[in-house]
């Protein structure tokens, strides 16, 4: 029973980073924040690295198809969330349902995290090499 309510614990606290992450935010201590920019830091410095107005839309169209997906996911995680505290509450718990709400629990946050670095990829590619290496530098000066 505890190692069960351990590894509940443990996928609950895992998901809820991905609950809490909009898409493309880089925290502190993020290995890939080197490498990747959050369209928001992009577009909040657009005049200083010159975007284009296809460059522009083509962020703003990125951003948008990614919305309306991550919202979808948020609902499904949200209600998946409630079905795992249902299944805790029972007595006594029901491991092998715990564990299957576990795993689709886990499958949404990995769809969350693959999409939120699929709009981080595509906003880079977006980038000139010049733009690239600007935000880089604003990142390492603490610009947000």
């Amino acid at each position: 029973m505890k190692l069960v309510l351990a590894i509940c614990l443990t996928a609950l606290a895992a998901v809820l980073p991905a609950e809490a992450l909009v898409p493309g935010a880089a925290g502190e201590g993020d290995p890939f924040a080197a490498y990747l920019f959050p369209p928001e830091r992009v577009m909040s410095h657009s005049l200083e690295l010159g975007l284009d107005d296809a460059q522009k839309t083509a962020i703003k169209n990125e951003v948008q198809n990614v919305q309306g997906k991550f919202v979808d996911l948020q609902f499904a995680l949200q209600a998946e969330s409630e079905k795992m505290i249902r299944l805790l509450q029972e007595k006594p718990v029901d491991e092998t349902k715990v564990l299957a709400e576990v795993d689709r629990i886990l499958a949404l946050e990995k769809d969350i995290k693959k999409m939120q670095v699929t709009l981080l990829v595509r906003v880079k590619n977006i980038l000139t090499p010049a733009q690239q290496a600007k935000l880089t530098e604003l990142q390492k000066a603490g610009a947000k």
